[in-house]
């Protein structure tokens, strides 16, 4: 495998996105995309999508895969928790519990870091509680309970199930690298301590457009139907690949931390882009942007495209999509 830190020369790349505020366009979002086409061939594409990315959470539906390789019993919403970047809702901490007890482990057994509920509305309500910052609550602890769940399902080790060498590690690269037709160009830690695996855009597209292209009843279409029949487990109730999800019917999605996302629709259409700075505040006008480029009308999105900039309480202005004039 090539050396993580090993990674092209930046390039310039086009502008996704720009900032207004009162008027005034006072910064740029660059970055790359691409969409595919119904039979999979490239339909347009902007900046360098074929250059090796960590798609962060994106990668998510391909390590659930490995679960279910790996013999777990697991379906519905765990199985959408198993892909999840969840809020931290109180259903979403229910569900960890129970994939634990289901194998006879407790939240001690979680090696997330101590998080509070990623929903800035849910964090508050969590504090005023009296919670505390804990591995059961930080985002990932979904899928961190099901690795745990089919390392014990297999008598496998369960204190380094995050070891890249672990075999439920084996399985989500070789899920990756089977769905993505790519070998991996880089590895590193991911925030929640995993296994972080690098793929180009045009990979991440395609892999999520075999999600929804396999077999009825194989590993990947049960990942991918868990998740379009449970949004609201794969994000919250106030997120935008729950608002996805629900507005684009038989789409699925999938987010990742430095402004990665991933969405493949029911036409065999698969788009990926990503934000060359890390600004998720980004993602939502300029996944808006193409699905209205597409077709997709505009009222179902405004929730997923909405970014207003404050100056007090009042509206001054938004993180404005100029991704269509380049499409």
């Amino acid at each position: 495998m090539p050396d993580s830190a090993a990674r092209p020369a930046a390039v310039q790349l086009p502008v996704l996105a720009e900032v207004v505020r009162s008027g005034f366009v006072e910064g740029h979002h660059r970055g790359s995309l691409v969409m595919l086409a119904p039979d999979g061939s490239v339909e347009f594409a902007l900046g360098d999508p074929t250059r090796p990315v960590f798609p962060r959470s994106s990668n998510k539906p391909f390590q659930a895969i490995a679960t279910l390789r790996a013999g777990l019993p697991i379906e519905g919403e765990q199985l959408a928790l198993a892909a999840a970047s969840h809020s931290g809702e109180s259903f979403h901490l229910d569900g960890v519990r129970a994939i634990l007890a289901g194998a006879g482990l407790d939240t001690e057994a979680l090696q997330t870091p101590p998080d509070l509920p990623l929903d800035p509305t849910e964090a508050e309500s969590y504090l005023a509680a009296g919670g505390t910052r804990a591995p059961l609550v930080m985002n990932c602890s979904g899928k961190h309970a099901a690795w745990l769940a089919a390392s014990v399902a297999n008598g496998w080790r369960t204190e380094d199930y995050l070891d890249p060498a672990h075999p439920i590690q084996q399985l989500a690269q070789e899920a990756l690298e089977e769905a993505t037709g790519e070998s991996i160009a880089a590895a590193g830690t991911d925030g929640c301590g995993a296994p972080l695996l690098a793929v180009s855009l045009v990979g991440l597209a395609r892999g999520f457009r075999s999600l929804l292209l396999a077999p009825e009843g194989s590993a990947p279409r049960r990942v991918a139907d868990a998740m379009r029949a449970h949004p609201e487990y794969v994000a919250g109730t106030r997120r935008p690949d729950t608002w996805l999800m629900r507005a684009i019917p038989g789409a699925l999605s999938k987010m990742g931390a430095e402004a990665v996302q991933a969405v493949a629709l029911p036409d065999g259409r698969a788009l990926a882009f990503k934000i060359d700075d890390g600004a998720t505040r980004a993602l939502g006008p300029v996944l808006a942007a193409v699905l209205r480029r597409l077709g997709h009308p505009a009222e179902k999105l405004a929730q997923i495209g909405a970014a207003p900039l404050y100056g007090g309480a009042a509206v001054v202005g938004e993180i404005r999509p100029v991704v269509e004039q380049a499409l």
